[in-house]
């Protein structure tokens, strides 16, 4: 079986209008893949800025891998989250990245984003808090299936949606950035013709 090692850390987030963010993550991946060694999912303390906009967590990964193919290649899939002064988390986005397919030290970028709401759910974040959930976000790092989310928003049934409309349609706003920094070490792919 060919092998993917993946050492690095989740260095922090910018970009997002209030401080006090943390990081839940996991690692998504084909069928063909199974973790060795390491957590494929785990949470990033919070950071607090003072004066700086960029919240630094230096959260580390270490992850092993094993693989009987290419597809599948595993991904991160990344939701940001906002604490108030009150301790009450809210989810601020949603983001996932390609664990990258090449050897070597790699700085990433990943954008975010969260679901608009109607009008009134959009006027009810800016006083109240709290913001349009997706229904299943284990889909959002599937091309396929993020044409067809649906988005329901917090406090209320998640088995309603606002209107059949909104089936196809996503609406998002454009959040903050995660950054990464990953060490990719392959092996064994030579032998079933992969090269790097």
């Amino acid at each position: 079986m060919s092998e993917v090692h993946v050492i690095g850390q989740i260095l922090g987030a910018s970009g997002f209008p209030e401080s006090s963010v943390f990081c839940k993550w996991k690692v998504q991946m084909g069928s063909a893949w199974r973790v060795l060694q390491g957590d494929h999912e785990g949470q990033t303390q919070i950071d607090e800025p003072s004066d700086e906009p960029i919240a630094n967590w230096c959260h580390p990964i270490d992850l092993h891998f094993a693989t009987k193919g290419l597809q599948g290649w595993p991904k991160f899939h990344l939701q940001v989250w906002h604490q108030d002064v009150y301790g009450r988390n809210e989810l601020y986005s949603y983001g996932f990245c390609h664990v990258p397919t090449s050897p070597g030290l790699h700085e990433i970028d990943c954008v975010t984003w969260r679901p608009k709401g109607s009008l009134i759910e959009e006027l009810k974040t800016q006083f109240i808090g709290g913001s349009a959930q997706l229904k299943n976000p284990d889909l959002v790092s599937s091309s396929a299936e993020l044409y067809k989310l649906r988005t329901v928003s917090m406090g209320k049934n998640p088995d309603l949606v606002s209107s059949s409309a909104e089936l196809y349609k996503l609406r998002t706003v454009s959040m903050g950035k995660v950054h990464l920094r990953l060490h990719v070490i392959v092996r064994n792919f030579d032998k079933y013709g992969v090269e790097f």
